[in-house]
């Protein structure tokens, strides 16, 4: 069985950074896509960034320059580094992965359904 579990999550101040993970157990993730989300309180989840099984990136415009992911596969881990945070960049942030397929678009990237798994979420909490 799959499991992702972020880390990483915590309280700064605007204008600085953190680095989430997310850990894959059950099954490698060196041939999978996995996306970042993030659900502010009271607001739809919305897709913040994904990275392919063969490294290709994708960003929401909102995190576009200032958020970077990447992958360790021999980790097992996909990473988020998030600089030059805002306020609003508050949220819990989850991980969500598919090993479904070779190719996905942009919009399906940014889909929620194109994920089979799902972790459970880390808080990020930017004060100004």
């Amino acid at each position: 069985q799959v499991q992702l579990v972020e880390s990483g999550g915590g309280l700064v101040q605007a204008g600085g950074s953190l680095r989430l993970s997310c850990a894959a157990s059950g099954r490698t993730f060196s041939r999978s896509t996995v996306a970042w989300w993030r659900q502010a309180r009271g607001k739809e989840r919305e897709f913040v960034a994904a990275i392919t099984w063969s490294g290709n990136t994708y960003y929401a415009d909102s995190v576009k320059g200032r958020f970077t992911i990447s992958r360790d596969n021999a980790k097992n881990t996909v990473y988020l580094q998030m600089s030059i945070l805002k306020p609003e960049d508050t949220a819990v942030y989850c991980c969500a992965a598919t090993w479904g397929g070779s190719y996905y678009s942009f919009g399906l990237l940014a889909t929620e359904r194109t994920y089979d798994y799902w972790g459970q979420g880390t808080q990020v909490t930017i004060s100004s």
